[in-house]
């Protein structure tokens, strides 16, 4: 029973309409259920919402701990959380001890917890990022995989020709995500177990050689987040329920270390070797352990916000390994704190070599590219990625990548986001990775 309470959406009106209306009732109890103090109550909930805002503005607008901005919605949530414990810490300490003030106090306190849990599930609803309680407090639901029925491909192997291709007999319906310890044999980067996504050919017992698509969280985050949240083996079943079973095989390594730590997908001694830990223990794993296909043309990149920063680092610095890109809501530049904090720990300090690292330098000093493949996509309401974006874009074309550009519309740097640019991008990717185009979204 316990598992199936966690399983329950928390993201429907069955359960947000009540919560807020109790959370409303019981806020308002509080507030007006008693005319002496009435002042000093309202002047609480006033200045508990004021200093919400500023918090927000403060962490988020000026310090940007985040990475984001945040919608005029989860300013609401964030002022009518502190709004709720401001009115709870003022009924608390007011009153004597006779039993009536017990009562009071124990319904501010379930007032205030009670707003909270309605603000928690606002804010989530705005970012989109977990649709149950079990995909909030699961970091990753993924057992750990054998790899039995892989095998490496042979140096030069090309995708499987989808159009000679059948699906054998009893070939699974859906695909499987496993969890895998990818060492940091080279890098000594300590990472957690990567997800390793395989479309139902993939689980056959001669499977065909297949594209390989990397994928890689934002920060904070971690490898099961463009699963868990993104949905993103939904959108690869799709493709291959239309597809006799072919779809390509997705690797999301831990570029991160832990959920707030961004080594920014660079080689540092503050930070550790990120780089390296994707570009060579990470690749090599996948050349020694999947039966994929050799060449840039056979591998993409892709990733949201940090993730999609990194995934245009490497694809724009390893156009030997990468041959296409998805990048959603990526910054223009490897960033942690701010552009001097970033430079000073990834590059002691010198910020000639940050400015080195930014995609569109590696861009203007790689190009040209060949057959080289580049989704962008961001939010409609995600100004400051818009921008960000236009300006990738432009360079990447400049350099001679192509292009296309997806607006997700009505949200924002939210994996609402994520899983728009994922159900209309994906097959764009892999149309360049080899196997059949499709119209349409997934």
């Amino acid at each position: 029973m316990f598992t199936e309470l966690l399983r329950v959406p928390i993201v429907t009106p069955q359960v947000l309409v009540p919560v807020d209306v109790l959370a409303a009732l019981l806020t308002l109890w509080t507030l007006l259920g008693r005319r002496r103090g009435l002042v000093l109550r309202v002047v609480a909930v006033v200045v508990g919402a004021a200093v919400g805002l500023l918090a927000v503005w403060w962490f988020g607008d000026v310090r940007d701990e985040f990475g984001v901005a945040f919608t005029p919605v989860t300013r609401m949530w964030v002022a009518l959380a502190f709004a709720g414990i401001a009115l709870a810490l003022v009924v608390l300490v007011q009153g004597g001890l006779n039993g009536r003030a017990w009562g009071r106090r124990v319904l501010a306190v379930t007032a205030m917890a009670t707003m909270v849990l309605a603000a928690g599930l606002g804010v989530n609803v705005d970012f989109g990022a977990y649709r149950t309680i079990d995909q909030a407090i699961t970091t990753n639901p993924y057992p750990d995989g054998t790899l039995g029925h892989q095998h490496a491909a042979a140096p030069g192997a090309t995708v499987v020709d989808a159009a000679t291709w059948t699906a054998p007999a009893g070939m699974p319906r859906e695909g499987k995500a496993m969890s895998f310890r990818i060492p940091g044999t080279v890098s000594h980067f300590h990472a957690r177990k990567a997800v390793v996504w395989f479309p139902p050919a993939a689980l056959t017992k001669d499977p065909p050689t297949l594209p390989v698509l990397v994928t890689f969280s934002g920060q904070p985050g971690q490898p099961s987040d463009m699963f868990q949240a993104g949905g993103m083996g939904r959108y690869l079943d799709a493709y291959a329920a239309a597809h006799k079973g072919l779809a390509p095989i997705v690797v999301a390594p831990d570029q991160l270390g832990a959920p707030n730590r961004n080594p920014m997908c660079l080689d540092s001694r503050q930070l550790g070797r990120s780089a390296t830990y994707v570009m060579t223990d990470t690749v090599h794993w996948i050349e020694k352990h999947l039966d994929v296909a050799s060449g840039p043309s056979a591998w993409g990149v892709d990733g949201f916000s940090e993730g999609a920063t990194c995934a245009m680092q490497f694809s724009a610095e390893h156009p030997g390994v990468f041959g296409s890109a998805l990048a959603i809501s990526s910054e223009i530049a490897p960033f942690t704190g701010s552009a001097q904090h970033s430079a000073q720990v990834a590059f002691h300090g010198d910020r000639a070599a940050y400015a080195a690292a930014a995609p569109i330098a590696i861009m203007h000093r790689n190009a040209p590219y060949h057959d080289h493949l580049t989704v962008f996509g961001f939010g409609q309401d995600d100004a400051p990625y818009r921008a960000t974006t236009a300006r990738l874009r432009t360079a990447a074309e400049q350099a001679g990548m192509q292009t296309d550009v997806l607006v997700s519309p009505g949200s924002a740097h939210d994996w609402n986001t994520v899983r728009y640019v994922l159900a209309h991008g994906l097959q764009l990717v892999i149309a360049h990775l080899g196997l059949p185009a499709q119209d349409g979204a997934l």
